[in-house]
């Protein structure tokens, strides 16, 4: 999927302080709980297995199994510093039993044909450049008649990214390799997904990060610079200031998906 098995950590132990201390304990990614729950709304996952794909520091994970009685999750990440994260987590929940979470180098999924009822990504696939090799990996692990439910930052079209989007992209600094929701269903179609649906959460997020950078500014700033230190959070308040430029324009489109593997 995406070839950095020499590369550092892109979530290292500091980024991992830095998003659990926005986002809440075991959150990557905007939202938590509340946002994991809008992605799988509606789905009865009670006596289900899971593959969470990107699962970070595992907090999601071990959700989908506390909250939504999966009968067992498996939390999986290209980065070893993440799953260290997660594994320590479950360990100190007593939840080994039903969630377990796999490093494996990028490419395809380490999984068997069919393994799984549900696979689910929180604000993970924008990492993976191969959209179609992607979704016919995760077409593969899932069982017939399982579904896919996601939630992903994208952008709002497939053409030349605007300046805007260039420094945003660039003041992250991460791996991102955005498409638009359209690119995602059409892959998703490709790799044989019934009932493909987009939701835009564009309204929801350019509100929520709006206050992101707020907080940060002012009342967590203090928090925040004790964990990872001062220049950290500062770096921080650029992306996010760059960040909302391409939220309120709608170029940064975070987007929820799901497909349906048909049972034959």
């Amino acid at each position: 999927m995406i070839d950095t098995a020499d590369a550092a950590p892109e979530y290292d132990d500091e980024a991992i302080r830095f998003l659990e201390a926005l986002w809440g304990d075991g959150y990557l990614s905007p939202g938590g709980p509340d946002e994991v729950d809008r992605v799988v709304e509606g789905l009865d996952l009670r006596g289900k297995t899971i593959l969470d794909i990107g699962c970070g520091s595992g907090g999601i994970t071990l959700h989908l199994v506390e909250k939504h009685n999966a009968a067992h999750a498996t939390g999986f990440d290209v980065e070893l510093p993440v799953i260290e994260a997660a594994r320590l987590r479950a360990r100190k929940r007593s939840l080994s039993d039903r969630a377990i979470f796999v490093h494996a180098a990028p490419g395809p999924l380490p999984f068997a044909d069919g393994t799984f009822d549900m696979v689910f990504s929180k604000d993970a696939l924008l990492h993976v450049p191969d959209k179609d090799a992607l979704f016919a990996e995760i077409f593969r692990v899932l069982k017939p008649g399982g579904v896919f439910a996601a939630s992903n930052w994208m952008i709002g079209h497939d053409n030349e990214p605007s300046p805007d989007m260039k420094a945003y992209v660039a003041a992250e600094g991460l791996s991102f390799a955005m498409a638009s929701p359209v690119r995602y269903a059409a892959a998703m179609k490709r790799a044989g997904f019934e009932d493909v649906e987009t939701r835009d959460r564009n309204p929801w997020y350019r509100d929520v990060a709006r206050r992101e950078l707020e907080q940060l500014k002012g009342p967590l700033y203090d928090k925040v610079a004790a964990a990872v230190g001062a220049p950290y959070v500062d770096k921080n308040i650029k992306t996010w200031e760059a960040m909302q430029k391409v939220l309120d324009s709608g170029e940064h489109r975070p987007t929820h998906l799901r497909g349906w593997k048909p049972l034959k």
